[in-house]
């Protein structure tokens, strides 16, 4: 563990129990994050024919959340960590509230991107924070891991009931109700971290000035990174925009670059990510995402056109991976423990490219090797989700928490998206014709089974290198001690 992070807090508790109200207020903080999206596209269509909105608009609708929610985290993170995560989290929640209630008053398609932009600020300021706070919280490796088990745990079961519950509320009550509960879970959230966290101490904060032209740029390649695979798939690979889009991202992504080298105080200091721990952490992190965005959207193709599934049986379909998310939750303490972080984040994103590797080579077999690779990657999701988290957050001094815990979720929404545009791009390059008319001639199908194939397969070696980076990086680091047994007399809350 870095220096910084070596004396123990005589205020630290010693158990999760302990810890109650703080973790329930970071656990409704990850429910909004997992929940919101989910919940809202069940909506769409209620909200198009209500809006008047065509299918770009919706897309929209719930695209400008993620592009303002990832394009702002870097930036909002280095604030929290000069003026106070729990400062920025709580103006966050505030945020967030209002955001939630100004959904009641909305009557057209722009005034609801327009919230949405403005819920993913909120999710900026909130969501680095939680992981940033959770690892803070404790002092002990066994009881982050176990901290952050819980929180990611209570957010995968809003991700996976969120959009039934959500049918049967449009069945009864207009669709904005779904975003006002938003509104009960901010306020838990903010409860929550007022009363169980204490206030940033000045010694665990920096005063450096703000790298104002490094947030700008930093924030610009991001935003173009999310926004170019979108394009992509909407205008094709032979239209001028995702491409344009594509170089702009490459270009300011090379201005930030050298403006941090060169900054004297920078946003994000290039030498922290060079370091072994958080450089072998992102890439784990950033595989789980390429591996995760990539399978989904290949398997929903490939069972509704290709199979002639309803999108209800498409759903049973991907019930796999949501069983294994939900609950291989308790097992992750005991496997950690077991092995310690730095083999457990090895082995589950070594499974992540085991999942694809077998959908790419076997998934156009049957389903049952669907699911086996559904499961893989699930599980290796699972476990990646909270180890890498924890990695990186080791490997940085204490008051650069939060842009570590920004830089893990970065890492995962853009490879999200990179994974997206390949597969897309794959499918465009290799598939003639409308790809969602009712019928395909066998040359067709054909060519959908040979572009799954390659995409299939794209995506694992991606995967494969960033693993292979990661577990270089990680082994240049300081041995890791032996496994600490966590206190078992407490019993696991999950």
């Amino acid at each position: 563990m870095p220096q910084e992070a070596a004396d123990r807090s005589p205020h630290s508790p010693r158990s999760l129990r302990q810890a109650w109200v703080a973790l329930a207020g970071l656990s409704a903080v990850f429910l909004f994050e997992m929940l919101d999206n989910s919940i809202l596209n069940v909506a769409l269509p209620t909200i198009g024919r209500e809006l008047h909105a065509s299918t770009t608009v919706l897309q929209w609708a719930t695209g400008a959340y993620a592009v303002v929610f990832g394009g702002s985290m870097l930036a909002f993170g280095a604030i929290a960590d000069r003026f106070g995560r729990r400062r920025i989290m709580l103006l966050g929640l505030l945020l967030l509230g209002a955001a939630s209630l100004a959904t009641a008053f909305v009557t057209t398609a722009d005034q609801l991107i327009a919230v949405r932009a403005v819920t993913g600020v909120a999710a900026a300021m909130t969501t680095p924070g939680s992981m940033a706070l959770a690892f803070r919280l404790f002092e002990e490796d066994g009881l982050r891991v176990r901290a952050m088990t819980l929180i990611s745990t209570v957010g995968l079961v809003g991700l996976a009931i969120g959009p039934t519950a959500g049918g049967f509320v449009l069945a009864i009550a207009p669709w904005q109700v779904l975003l006002l509960v938003n509104v009960p879970i901010a306020v838990l959230a903010f409860v929550g971290l007022r009363a169980g966290i204490a206030a940033d101490e000045a010694a665990d904060l920096h005063r450096e000035p703000v790298d104002a032209p490094g947030a700008v740029l930093g924030t610009a390649t991001i935003v173009l990174a999310l926004v170019a695979p979108t394009l992509f798939v909407n205008e094709g690979a032979g239209n001028w925009a995702p491409w344009t889009a594509t170089a702009a991202a490459a270009a300011s992504g090379a201005l930030f670059l050298l403006r941090e080298r060169t900054a004297r105080h920078p946003l994000l200091d290039l030498a922290l990510i060079a370091r072994p721990l958080v450089a072998g952490g992102l890439a784990f992190k950033a595989a789980a995402g390429l591996a995760t965005a990539g399978l989904g959207y290949l398997v929903t193709l490939q069972l509704q056109l290709d199979w002639g599934w309803t999108p209800a049986l498409a759903a049973v379909g991907m019930l796999p991976q949501v069983v294994v998310l939900v609950a291989a939750g308790p097992f992750v303490r005991p496997f950690v423990d077991r092995v310690g972080l730095d083999r457990a984040a090895r082995l589950s994103a070594a499974a992540v490219v085991c999942g694809l590797a077998v959908y790419g080579l076997l998934g156009g077999f049957g389903y049952p090797w669907v699911a086996i690779a559904l499961v893989l990657v699930a599980a290796g999701l699972r476990v990646v989700g909270v180890v890498a988290g924890v990695n990186v957050l080791r490997g940085l001094p204490r008051n650069r928490t939060t842009i570590g815990a920004a830089l893990v979720d970065t890492a995962s929404e853009v490879t999200s998206g990179i994974s997206i545009a390949v597969t897309g791009t794959i499918l465009a390059a290799l598939f003639t014709g409308d790809i969602t008319a009712s019928h395909w001639s066998g040359e067709q199908t054909g060519q959908f089974h040979r572009a799954l194939t390659t995409a299939g397969l794209t995506l694992t070696v991606l995967a494969a290198a960033l693993v292979g980076w990661g577990v270089v990086r990680v082994r240049r680091a300081a041995p890791e001690p032996a496994p600490v047994a966590v206190d078992e007399a407490i019993p696991e809350p999950v």
